[in-house]
């Protein structure tokens, strides 16, 4: 098919396509499963993803993130890679579990050239299933044959001495190392820097009008204005394949409000990296 392009309103900020919501591994703290998820998916083939991909008309400093679950899950994970149009920018998030050095073979380090002040390739590292030096020599591997990397953890407060041994090793290393915020509740107590406090955890849910700044693309192709709804197969706002899709940059009815996903309405840095962005704008 030729499809006709996709074009993204100015304001938005992420370019998200899940190839697999299926995981290698299994954290107890997954952002995935918290207010549902189901990974029993159709995903689309390699050739679909490049076409529906290929669709994008997005700027320079905005990339596709080919994420999951895992992505490189996905069977055709590097034929996608290699085929998305070199005019387009992309980021992969990953939890390195494959051969380093199979990836090079196949995928060169320009793929992943962009101008934007985090790394192209981020890798979560996750200490109650990874195993810290394994993931340190993977990603050392890329990072020193020139590939834009780092690695990225959850803050969680179980993992203060291996987060401290983690952030030690990079910065000997020369690998950039970040934390993320824990998102959700643990021991009855929730975490998380809300733009909308009440949106999240609560046992009533209310009607509000919501838009996105992102685009946020299920591995079967459906295209959703939220994780919630992409989790959870809620709603639906168009198919990446469909030629008579675009983009319509208006609020819309939801009737979940109280059950947001955390990493929708959380206060974060934008691409940018300057704090204070949230992926959701909500009229009540």
């Amino acid at each position: 098919m030729n499809l006709p392009q996709i074009h993204l309103p100015e304001h938005y900020n992420y370019i998200g396509a899940f190839l697999s919501l299926s995981c290698n591994l299994s954290c107890s703290y997954c952002i995935n499963h918290l207010v549902g998820l189901d990974q029993k998916r159709k995903v689309l083939s390699a050739n679909e993803w490049i076409e529906g991909l290929n669709r994008i008309s997005s700027k320079t400093d905005l990339p596709i993130s080919l994420q999951g679950g895992e992505p490189s899950i996905h069977p055709g994970f590097l034929k996608i890679i290699n085929n998305i149009s070199k005019d387009t920018r992309i980021d992969l998030l990953t939890n390195i579990q494959f051969d380093p050095f199979e990836f090079m073979k196949f995928i060169d380090s320009s793929r992943f050239d962009r101008s934007l002040p985090y790394p192209a390739i981020r890798v979560s590292y996750h200490p109650e299933t990874m195993d810290l030096d394994e993931t340190l020599h993977k990603v050392k591997i890329l990072h020193d044959s020139g590939y834009s990397i780092g690695i990225f953890t959850v803050d969680h407060p179980d993992s203060t001495e291996a987060t401290k041994r983690a952030r030690d090793l990079c910065d000997k290393h020369g690998i950039t190392f970040k934390t993320k915020e824990l998102l959700g509740l643990y021991n009855d107590k929730l975490y998380g820097t809300y733009h909308y406090p009440d949106s999240v955890f609560q046992k009533e849910f209310k009607t509000v009008q919501c838009k996105t700044s992102e685009l946020l693309i299920s591995p079967e192709g459906n295209i959703y204005r939220c994780h919630h709804d992409l989790y959870n197969k809620i709603q639906p706002v168009g198919h990446i394949l469909d030629p008579e899709f675009k983009i319509e940059d208006i609020y819309r009815q939801c009737d979940f409000y109280g059950n947001c996903n955390p990493c929708d309405v959380k206060l974060k840095n934008n691409r940018f990296q300057n704090f204070g962005h949230c992926s959701v704008d909500i009229k009540f």
